[in-house]
């Protein structure tokens, strides 16, 4: 389990954390968001002990980091998978790894068949990886030491589709044995399958910490997805009841404002076929970017007039 109680971390006169308290527990997966420059980054940082916090306090396992006797075989992480010896081979890396915690050298083997990195592979100089085969060994190095917490920043980055599913499949089974599994990533469609629970900040508050079900109904807007072999009179015809109608990105039009029933009822009242009618809500990607608005802080021109 991962605490954090009042966590602040300041650069000069710049608050990265602001008294930041949340709880990652084990046996669920926890999606970590918030814009760029919102704090994620840092405060995976603090819980690592690579910052000291300015304020405040985070635990793994009731213990600062600092103070864990054997760093790997409690917390796996993986922040920056570049974080390699260019001229070292991915089993050196691990065996070094392995070799400092008390690990046994097999469980450089068991690893790295679990991530899928072939043998030869693996003894060949990690400066050769592309970016999929560097994030392999990234979370292979976060597994050595079969931790009980994992954290890990945007482990899917330069995965294709087969292992994006994989580490979906990886984080869901290692949360299932009970582990503290905290996971950073800007795929809004990937955490929507993989996280269990989220903690939402922005510029270092927090602005949400709950269900992942929760998040997206409570903050998201039902709408209706209708398609017609007539969208122009269809459109024309929602429109002047009050209806705001867009485009979908499937081809078909969104419709806010009257429901399904009250949709189909006025379709047939004036002779119009429905090729679809479903009633939906807003996606993750959708609510987490509504509710983050005010908190982006970084924007184009076009992002600071539609948050207006």
């Amino acid at each position: 389990m991962i605490e954090a109680t009042e966590l602040t971390k300041r650069y000069g006169e710049r608050t990265a954390v602001d008294r930041l308290s949340f709880t990652v527990r084990p046996g669920r997966v926890t999606g970590f968001l918030g814009p760029n420059g919102a704090g994620k980054s840092t405060t995976m940082r603090l819980i690592l002990g690579l910052d000291a916090a300015s304020g405040g306090r985070v635990t793994v396992g009731g213990k600062a980091y600092r103070d864990l006797p054997v760093p790997l075989r409690a917390v796996g992480s993986l922040l920056d998978a570049k974080g390699v010896h260019g001229g070292r081979s991915a089993y050196h890396h691990l065996a070094g790894l392995a070799a400092s915690n008390g690990i046994p050298r097999r469980r450089v083997d068991e690893v790295l068949d679990l991530v899928g990195l072939p043998a030869a592979t693996a003894r060949g100089r990690a400066k050769g990886f592309s970016l999929g085969m560097g994030q392999r060994l990234g979370i292979a190095a976060a597994l050595i030491g079969d931790p009980e917490v994992l954290i890990l920043d945007e482990p899917v980055n330069g995965l294709d589709t087969e292992g994006i599913r994989w580490i979906r499949e990886l984080m869901k089974s290692l949360a299932a044995e009970g582990r503290t599994v905290f996971l950073s990533s800007h795929l809004m469609s990937e955490m929507e399958l993989t996280a269990d629970h989220l903690i939402v900040i922005g510029r270092g508050r927090l602005i949400a910490d709950t269900t992942m079900r929760d998040f997206i109904e409570t903050n998201s807007r039902a709408h209706t997805l209708v398609r017609t072999p007539e969208p122009e009179k269809l459109r024309a015809l929602l429109e002047s009841v009050g209806a705001q109608v867009r485009l979908d990105a499937t081809g078909g039009w969104r419709v806010d404002g009257p429901d399904a029933a009250t949709i189909g009822n006025l379709a047939r009242d004036h002779g119009l076929a429905l090729h679809e009618l479903t009633s939906t809500h807003s996606s993750l990607e959708e609510v987490y970017t509504a509710l983050s608005q005010s908190s982006v802080e970084y924007r184009t021109e076009n992002q600071k007039e539609a948050a207006r």
